[in-house]
């Protein structure tokens, strides 16, 4: 049994004091490969070194979060671009938009958005979208590039089903699962009964929503199991077959070596 978490910022500084220990406590829960998103300009040498410590294991994707578009933003953007010529990257991400806490820079970040969506095709990368209180205006940028040439994961899925059908319509795209789907009084559930097992990737968004039952602590790799052993129920299958096509959903994704 595999797993890939597609999404965890384990380069954070909540993980420097275990990190270590962290590594070893995900390998025993299966985890194979942790895919690391990046934020911002800080946030870039501390993920770069995590991945040359185990380049196995941690998997590189450059982008600047829709959270940190500011007045500067054009100038983050110029700098993550030379480091992305430099680096071999798995994707561009993670990037999209977010209008749940601030709508002062909703233009910029339509900007950025595009521009980096630009990046992908260019370097043919899928994208990891972050999309918060945001999927009319996310949809209505994709609407205007060639999708038929665009792949990518809506990570922390939380939409609707409205949402899945569009995001379905998209052919390449993929919804990232996480630890929202074990709670308690989120609707998520239902919903992913309404996508096929086919276009779902597992991800812990390490050290945030972390599953139930470690709600309001630190998030981690390991806890990927509890996601999918939920995920399981939800298509009444065994665990390990639901690493097994997660497992391949992201290997084909991200075109990394099974």
């Amino acid at each position: 049994m595999e797993f890939i978490d597609t999404h965890a910022h384990f380069y954070a500084e909540e993980f420097d004091l275990d990190r270590t220990e962290g590594i070893l406590r995900a390998k025993e829960n299966h985890v194979s490969k942790i895919l690391l998103p990046n934020i911002d300009l800080d946030s870039i040498n501390p993920l770069l070194n995590l991945h040359k410590s185990n380049p196995a294991m941690f998997h590189p994707m450059l982008g600047l979060h829709p959270g940190y578009v500011k007045e500067d933003w054009e100038t983050q953007l110029n700098e993550i671009k030379k480091v992305i010529e430099k680096h071999s990257i798995i994707a561009i991400g993670e990037i999209g938009m977010d209008l749940y806490w601030d709508k002062t820079f909703i233009e910029e970040q339509k900007m950025a958005f595009s521009l980096q969506i630009d990046w992908a095709m260019e370097h043919k990368l899928p994208i990891v979208i972050h999309a918060r209180e945001s999927f009319h205006e996310i949809f209505e940028i994709l609407d205007t590039k060639n999708c038929s040439e665009l792949s990518g994961v809506f990570h922390c899925f939380t939409g609707s089903e409205l949402e899945v059908q569009k995001i379905l319509s998209l052919e390449n795209f993929y919804f990232g699962i996480g630890g929202v789907i074990t709670y308690k009084n989120s609707p998520l559930a239902e919903v992913v009964k309404t996508i096929p097992l086919s276009k779902i990737v597992i991800e812990t968004d390490s050290p945030y929503l972390p599953p139930t039952p470690f709600r309001g602590k630190r998030n981690e790799p390991s806890y990927i199991i509890h996601i999918a052993e939920k995920l399981a129920s939800i298509f009444e299958i065994g665990v390990d077959e639901i690493a097994k096509r997660t497992t391949y959903n992201a290997n084909k994704l991200f075109q990394l070596k099974a």
